[in-house]
This record gives structure tokens, C-alpha cells and sequence, in this order.
């Protein structure tokens, strides 16, 4: 059995955009839905949603026979919970709340085996190795591995150059939602100051050679931040796109129609 090769991240190093979608229905069944329409990648999302180790693993092994690729982004980078997530096969995760160049590096090696890095060895027991039925996994894994790291914040943003110049940091996504509270629009991304900010913190993160992404269910401003050459865009969220299509269903019987809110303007 070969090495599952992280075409996600061979893609991000192409300059291939990539469109994605964000899961936070916690569900395996749902994760192969979204797998199945044809999302270059899908966002598990481990910080704002119901989501264990378990339900987790599930959509992992739910995503794994399609092309869609899994992202997981955990509640916070902890090394414990990073070496958790690695060792069911997770190969790149989005780390939220980064905000200085020390914090990224630490994650990094949080990803990587001794001696480059302090992921505990113990792919005896990992779904990661196959159990260790995959040759040379503990030699190859390091390279498979795709750091993803969230500046959602003013000092984040202010530290966006040294943290984007981290080695091993292969992307960084800025979080719109949480950026947009901090710079006091909150529930308004779209406000010109916000999004000066974003095209800004795009570009010197395609300056320093790295993969820069982003989240917005409005279409305009995701078609807006792909011309600017964002590498991995999500364009929604599951749980609005299905409260929208049930919201229009019962409402085109009830005559009781509610678009329901952008939750913040992003999702």
C-alpha cells in the first residue's frame, strides 16, 4: 500500500485555485453529500462544530473515496490534538487563531516527526500508516503534511509578514468573520476598511510565496478574491446552504419565506 499523496497541497504549490466548502453538520453521511458534488476540498470544522476525534474519523473515512480533499480545523493548536488528528489521516489542517511568527513554527513542528519535529511516533496504532502496513511511512509522512494557519485578528494581521515567512507554513487563511469583530465592523465584512484589509493581507501573503485563502458564501466577494489569487476559496458553508433550501421550501408552501441571516456576513 503506497502513501496517500495530499493532491491538496501538490494543487496549492501550482497556484491552482481551489473551491471549497465548510462542514459543520458534524455528519458522515452529509461530509460524503458534499464530497460527492464536486468541492475541490471540504473544511471539517472542529472548532465552532459539534465535532469529536470520532465524528471526525468518520468523515475522513466518508471523504476518502472521493477526490474532494479534507481539511480539519481544530478547536485550537494544541501538539496533543495535532498528533491526534494526524494519526487518523488527517494530512492538512487549518490552525485558527495564529498570531505571531513563534506560534506558527511551533505548529509546524507539532506536524513533523523528531528530529524535525515533536509528533509522537505511534503509527502502530494510527489509520495514518495503514496501521503500519504503509512502507516507509515515518520517513515519507513529514512531506505529505499541509500547515494551513487562520489570522483572524489585529495582531495576527499585524505579525501576517513573519508569520507568512514561517518555513513549513504552507498556506494562511484569513478569517473574515472573527477579522471583521476586531476591526470593529463586526457582522460586516463587507465594509471597505475590512476589505481593503483582506486584499491587502492577500497579496503580501502571495508575496512571500505562500497560498493564501479565504471563506465567503457571497459570491461576488469569493469570484473577487479568486481574481486577486486566492488558492483556496470556500464559497459556503453546509448548514446555510441547507436551512436556505428549507427555509424556500417551506416558505414557497406557507408563504411564510425568511431568508435566514449571513450569520456574521460570511457563512
Amino acid at each position: 500500500m503506497d502513501l496517500p499523496i495530499n493532491t491538496f497541497k501538490q494543487r496549492l504549490q501550482s497556484g491552482q485555485p481551489q473551491i471549497g466548502l465548510w462542514l459543520g453538520l458534524a455528519d458522515a453521511y452529509c461530509a460524503e453529500l458534499a464530497a460527492n458534488a464536486g468541492f475541490d476540498w471540504l473544511l471539517l470544522d472542529g472548532e465552532h462544530a459539534p465535532n469529536d476525534l470520532r465524528t471526525l474519523l468518520a468523515q475522513l473515512q466518508a471523504i476518502a473515496p472521493y477526490p474532494s480533499q479534507p481539511i480539519i480545523r481544530p478547536p485550537i493548536g494544541d501538539a496533543v490534538l495535532i498528533k491526534q488528528l494526524l494519526d487518523i489521516g488527517a494530512q492538512t489542517l487549518l490552525v485558527p487563531m495564529v498570531e505571531s511568527a513563534e506560534q506558527a513554527a511551533e505548529l509546524v513542528r507539532a506536524m513533523r516527526y523528531p528530529p524535525f519535529g515533536i509528533r509522537g511516533v505511534g503509527s502502530a496504532l494510527a489509520r495514518a500508516s495503514r496501521w503500519n502496513s504503509i512502507p516507509g511511512y515515518l520517513d515519507q509522512a513529514d512531506e505529505q503534511m499541509c500547515l494551513l494557519v487562520q489570522i483572524e485578528n489585529l495582531e495576527g494581521l499585524a505579525n501576517l509578514d513573519v508569520i507568512a515567512a514561517v518555513e513549513g507554513v504552507d498556506g494562511v487563511f484569513i478569517g473574515p468573520a472573527d477579522l471583521s469583530a476586531a476591526m470593529g465592523h463586526r457582522g460586516n465584512p463587507g465594509h471597505p476598511e475590512v476589505q481593503a484589509a483582506i486584499e491587502d493581507a492577500i497579496a503580501r501573503i502571495r508575496a512571500a510565496g505562500k497560498a493564501a485563502g479565504i471563506l465567503s458564501a457571497d459570491q461576488t466577494l469569493a469570484r473577487r478574491y479568486i481574481e486577486l489569487g486566492a488558492a483556496f476559496v470556500a464559497v459556503g458553508v453546509d448548514t446555510t446552504v441547507l436551512m436556505r433550501g428549507l427555509q424556500s421550501l417551506a416558505g414557497a408552501f406557507k408563504g411564510t419565506a425568511t431568508p435566514v441571516s449571513g450569520g456574521g456576513g460570511v457563512y
